[in-house]
């Protein structure tokens, strides 16, 4: 499906005050865990608006196709809601791709966070609206968060600043430095949207890829699979985040090293974004630098905009 080109869409910045617009687009969640999630939010000075049906279940799902679908499609057109959050992933984004208002979205784009499943959403509202996402904490996964994994989300929603992205402990598999749009997520989810009209577009992209649950030889299938179907062609440079529970992580390194071996791109591994204590948030479909020999990912701009009333 060729897609139409759109100028790329940066959500406004949020402010003490705002309202963040909380949705379950995937499985439903564990209530305890919510809660302390709502907590930090509040904490950092923000309200937040929960619909009803957040609560519903069908099967694993938070709900119907239907439902889920239309609690995004509800947060995107409420004028009093500034942000929308993940309550978690689990599965089912994939399920509500064909059932979202992309009109609707990109007349109001908003900052949108999430990881994991919501991978699919993450890629799926830039290659569609090309509004720039979030890769960060869902809900109940914030509650149990470092300090810096919270730092990163509320610095990145509120700050004019450029983000940049220390890698203090990664490896480079690969040297050298290159340019391009940062895009990717759980590589399991992207995976699953080869060969759909979703399929995202990783040319000339800086892509970052996490996983849990996999053993190595699984990450080797889907990696391979990805390129076999010419994912990685034109690619600008590679980060691996966490792949926890994967197996040893020098069995992913070596993956990663043979899959990219004929690709003279910058390789780092060790971005702390995922399914750990530390989950980073970094923006999807803004222009950055990755430097894979200084190990850090510099943004060119910031990942919202001020909007003055």
């Amino acid at each position: 499906m060729k897609v139409k080109k759109i100028k790329t869409l940066k959500p406004p910045r949020l402010k003490q005050g705002d309202t963040i617009g909380i949705v379950a687009p995937a499985s439903h969640f564990d209530l305890e865990k919510f809660n302390k999630g709502i907590a930090v939010l509040e904490s950092m000075g923000f309200n937040t608006s929960i619909p009803e049906m957040l609560f519903n279940k069908k099967e694993y799902f938070a709900g119907s196709d239907l439902e889920r679908a239309e609690m995004v499609n509800r947060c995107f057109a409420d004028p009093n809601v500034k942000a929308i959050m993940c309550a978690r992933g689990g599965y089912g984004s994939i399920r509500i791709l064909s059932l979202l208002d992309y009109k609707i979205i990109q007349k109001n784009p908003k900052i949108f966070v999430g990881f994991s499943d919501v991978s699919a959403l993450l890629s799926t509202l830039y290659l569609r609206c090309r509004l720039v996402t979030f890769h960060g904490p869902t809900v109940t996964t914030l509650g149990n968060s470092d300090d810096r994994t919270k730092d990163s989300l509320l610095s990145m929603m509120t700050s004019g600043d450029k983000p940049k992205i220390v890698i203090k402990s990664g490896m480079t598999i690969q040297p050298g430095s290159a340019s391009g749009t940062v895009l990717g997520g759980n590589l399991n989810t992207l995976c699953h949207l080869l060969g759909t009209p979703f399929q995202p577009d990783f040319k000339g992209c800086i892509l970052f890829l996490e996983d849990r649950g996999e053993a190595p030889y699984q990450i080797d299938r889907m990696l391979s699979q990805m390129k076999l179907a010419g994912c990685f062609n034109s690619l600008a440079g590679l980060i691996l985040g966490n792949f926890k529970d994967c197996g040893d992580a020098d069995d992913i390194i070596r993956i990663a090293e043979d899959i990219f071996k004929d690709d003279k791109i910058p390789i780092i591994a060790g971005l702390e974004v995922g399914h750990g204590k530390r989950n980073l948030a970094i923006s999807i479909g803004l222009n950055a630098t990755l430097n894979a020999d200084l190990k850090v990912l510099t943004f060119h701009e910031p990942a919202t905009k001020y909007i003055h009333f």
